[in-house]
């Protein structure tokens, strides 16, 4: 299978995880919202509205794969593929913006307390959205690994996310149901909480592939180098991209009478021997030098 095909098949193979967890993220938000607006709990509701940023961050995602799957062309001559990390910090721009309303509708329901009124149905609807969201949460990140998918990976956060305020609501109906009225509010801002820190996740994960953060442990690179017959020495080991696109250069040095065309056939074994061990770099330039 060549690369281009393979790539295409990737990024399908994402895009349709993408849109199978859209669907199921956007039916949990309406029965939260619907019956959250119901009962008049803020909690519910707010978790609603996480539910609802999780479909809209695939949405995202979506665009972002359509974009990143693009070959390389003259104007990026290492492909596209980090537009889907720069997308990824898209999901975490809809997460701070949920993170802000509801730290504002929390803040109002400690001011004007409301009682909200829970029965059995919204037990049974909170019990059902976090059974799918567990669902959902372990499948996309099982993909995420399996396909390296930094947007797959960054959404299963999010929905970790959900699971937790989902939890807490259910915690919060049983607290209501004790009187406890009060924390209806209080765990709308613990919810706040739970998202701006899945949000910082996704933005330390995205900042390290976007500013070319060292990606390769040099010492496992210098291992191969080194048994490469006819080095004897390398140094200048820099490596940069997403774990599944890794770009990396080095020096390498070989005894100061070698002929170029010697030399040049080492820089090739070199290539060769790193891509067989370590697949997942992509683009390698190596550099010879004698060894003074």
């Amino acid at each position: 299978m060549n690369i281009k095909k393979y790539a295409d098949k990737h990024y399908r193979n994402v895009s349709y995880v993408l849109f199978l967890v859209l669907i199921l993220n956007w039916i949990v938000s309406a029965a939260k919202i619907i019956f959250g607006l119901i009962s008049r709990s803020s909690s519910m509701t707010a978790d609603g509205f996480h539910s609802f940023s999780d479909g809209a961050s695939n949405v995202v995602g979506l665009v972002g794969i359509t974009i990143a799957c693009r070959p390389r062309d003259e104007d990026h001559p290492y492909g596209h593929k980090k537009y889907e990390t720069f997308f990824s910090l898209g999901i975490a721009f809809l997460l701070g913006m949920v993170c802000f309303e509801l730290i504002q509708e929390g803040i109002r329901r400690v001011q004007n307390p409301v009682v909200p009124n829970i029965t059995t149905i919204s037990f049974i609807v909170m019990v059902c959205t976090l059974l799918i969201n567990i669902a959902v949460m372990k499948y996309e990140r099982r993909k995420g690994d399996e396909m390296n998918s930094d947007i797959l990976i960054s959404d299963s956060k999010h929905t970790r996310a959900d699971i937790l305020t989902s939890a807490s609501v259910i915690i919060t109906f049983v607290a209501i149901k004790l009187g406890f009225v009060m924390l209806d509010a209080i765990i709308t801002l613990v919810i706040a909480l739970f998202i701006a820190h899945a949000a910082y996740e996704i933005i330390r994960e995205g900042s390290r592939v976007l500013c070319d953060t060292a990606i390769v442990d040099v010492e496992n690179i210098e291992k191969i180098v080194m048994s490469v017959k006819g080095v004897k020495s390398c140094h200048k080991i820099r490596t940069r991209g997403r774990p599944d696109d890794i770009n990396l250069d080095l020096h390498v040095q070989v005894v100061p009478e070698m002929h170029i065309k010697e030399a040049h056939k080492i820089c090739y074994a070199v290539e060769n021997e790193i891509k067989k061990h370590m697949p997942e770099i992509t683009d390698i330039v190596v550099h010879a030098e004698p060894r003074e």
